[in-house]
């Protein structure tokens, strides 16, 4: 399991605390004087200044809330309890939904369950934050071949090794989808399974 990589910066941010908490603010007095006026006409410019701080501190929160899940998500990983790393992961996306590594992470995870179509997603969604990341698409182009599409992981593959090219887990998993796609072929011509286009990484590639 790759469980590090570089976090994503979040940008998601708490709705600002509400006005009223400013007790100095004109229509917290019942009957405002003119200079409680002209304290008015010039508050908003003064509350703007108060209320970044405690923006930026809510988005400091989320932020660490959200890689706490994450890291609480990698140590059940790691002891293979998957299902509650997932729980804990989707914790930290609902927090941090940019976050590339945690989709990757998902999708790793997603295949140890065998669950092929959802690896398949968030792989993708993992691609699409961050498309220079070669790791990424070695874990879509092996979501691909888990899913039956050989063809598609190669594409996977070739985009993981255009990246990096000294891959050695996209060199070692393109040979396989070539090796499905030529059995795929062999049968095909065969008669033997005339209408099978899709495989699963698990076919047997001994049998004749």
């Amino acid at each position: 399991m790759k469980l590090t990589w570089n976090k994503k910066k979040n940008n998601k941010k708490r709705p600002v605390e509400a006005i009223a908490s400013y007790p100095n603010l004109p229509f917290d007095q019942q009957q405002p004087s003119d200079d409680d006026t002209r304290l008015h006409n010039q508050e908003p410019a003064a509350s703007q200044i108060q209320q970044k701080p405690s923006v930026d501190a809510s988005d400091s929160d989320f932020k660490q809330l959200a890689q706490s899940f994450q890291a609480q998500g990698n140590k059940l990983a790691e002891d293979g309890k998957f299902r509650e790393a997932l729980g804990k992961w989707e914790a930290a996306l609902n927090l941090m939904p940019e976050n590339a590594v945690l989709f990757e992470q998902k999708a790793q995870v997603l295949l140890e369950l065998g669950d092929a179509w959802s690896a398949l997603k968030a792989a993708s969604r993992a691609t699409e934050l961050e498309p220079s990341w070669a790791e990424a698409w070695v874990t879509l182009g092996r979501a691909q071949l888990n899913f039956g599409e050989p063809d598609s992981a190669i594409e996977s593959f070739d985009k993981a090794l255009a990246i990096k090219p000294d891959s050695v887990e996209a060199q070692g998993d393109k040979k396989t989808a070539l090796h499905l796609i030529k059995r795929r072929k062999q049968l095909h011509s065969s008669g033997l399974s005339t209408d099978k286009n899709r495989y699963m990484v698990g076919d047997s590639t001994d049998s004749s």
